[in-house]
């Protein structure tokens, strides 16, 4: 049962209209979202990354029926929710919830903390009007604030406090599906930790699943069992959480994990400099979307672009350099990328080949 696909995203596509002539009719467009599949099971926390622009916090607004796909489906519960009419996708509200990423402008400044939570159980007719007051109370507890503070405004609270007055509302239907699209990139460091805490214990305790949208990859590690990565509107990665972590395949991945500061200071780590600008979404380059600025492409990335395929169990990449590549080989060609490609630096932006040990033995053996 815990197996069981809650949410599965088809060859999604989202497209905007950039430019239009002198007759209203589109001219050019940005492809936000292109041919995006991706599956999240019962009870599992999905982590989607990728850098600003890429459309991760498009495929959420999609899911929650915010943006309507421009092409694809989305099956929940193994039912198509793109194809329903308005009446029956309004039900599904209660079902599908979202947290917002900015905690100042998610809430009514004309409302109390009270009634913003109080809010979608009326809508909803979730429960009779002389219960809906305990339930209030309930759910400011429940995510770590007083009942007394249901009186008052979302101003006389701090933004960490205001993020927990949105998951509070979020939780007021019982769904099944929460977005938390980057609901800790506007709070303090400290604060985010609280936050991703409460997230994980409030997972445990409805049997809730996630996708968890953020823009790094330190800020999901803690809280997603699986990863994806993207970059242009496309997925690059998607792999369970150490997997992704231990062994990344994809350059791209690779690059973005070299660029998480470790807490250790005598732990040197090899950063990957990514040179070039990302491509404009209006005219996407025909191959791989990171061909561009990849340190490990070859001549098929930039003729076609790559399929999300699985390169090693459960472990899916879109990269050319893994077509023709045996499973037991996959390790090692991307630990020989990811060699090759790091840059070590030490002391104040200073490089120094000599000073890393693994890079002195390679030249000394030579």
């Amino acid at each position: 049962m815990e197996n069981e696909t809650l949410l599965e995203v088809q060859h999604l596509t989202k497209s905007f209209v950039a430019d239009s002539n002198f007759f209203g009719r589109p001219t050019s467009f940005v492809r936000a979202v292109d041919d995006v599949s991706f599956s999240i099971k019962k009870g599992e926390a999905f982590g989607l990354v990728g850098e600003s622009g890429c459309g991760k916090s498009t495929i959420g607004k999609m899911l929650v029926g915010l943006l309507k796909p421009t092409s694809g489906k989305i099956l929940f519960e193994g039912r198509d929710i793109t194809a329903l009419p308005h009446k029956e996708r309004r039900k599904l509200c209660s079902e599908i919830q979202l947290i917002f990423q900015d905690p100042y402008a998610s809430l009514n400044p004309r409302m109390t903390i009270g009634q913003i939570v109080a809010e979608p159980i009326k809508t909803n007719n979730i429960l009779p009007a002389d219960k809906i007051d305990a339930r209030v109370d309930e759910l400011l507890e429940r995510v770590g604030l007083a009942s007394y503070m249901k009186n008052r405004y979302p101003h006389e609270f701090s933004g960490g406090q205001r993020q927990r007055v949105g998951i509070a509302r979020a939780l007021a239907v019982n769904p099944k599906l929460i977005v938390c699209d980057e609901p800790v990139s506007a709070l303090d460091v400290s604060i985010q930790a609280q936050v991703l805490n409460l997230l994980d214990d409030l997972k445990d305790q409805f049997g809730l699943t996630y996708l968890f949208i953020a823009h790094g990859l330190n800020v999901v590690k803690h809280i997603s069992d699986r990863v994806g990565v993207m970059y242009l509107g496309r997925l690059m990665e998607i792999a369970p959480k150490n997997s992704l972590y231990h062994e990344p395949l994809c350059p791209y991945t690779q690059a973005l994990l070299s660029a998480i500061p470790s807490p250790n200071p005598h732990l040197q780590r090899k950063r990957i400099i990514l040179e070039g600008d990302v491509p404009s979404p209006i005219d996407p380059p025909a191959g791989c979307r990171f061909a561009g600025r990849c340190f490990a492409k070859i001549g098929a990335c930039e003729v076609g672009a790559p399929n999300l395929t699985e390169v090693l169990p459960n472990h899916m990449c879109a990269c050319h350099r893994y077509a023709n590549v045996t499973q037991d080989k996959v390790l090692d060609v991307a630990r020989n990328l990811q060699y090759d490609a790091a840059r070590p630096t030490y002391g104040r932006g200073k490089s120094d080949v000599n000073a890393d040990p693994v890079v002195a033995a390679k030249k000394a053996a030579e």
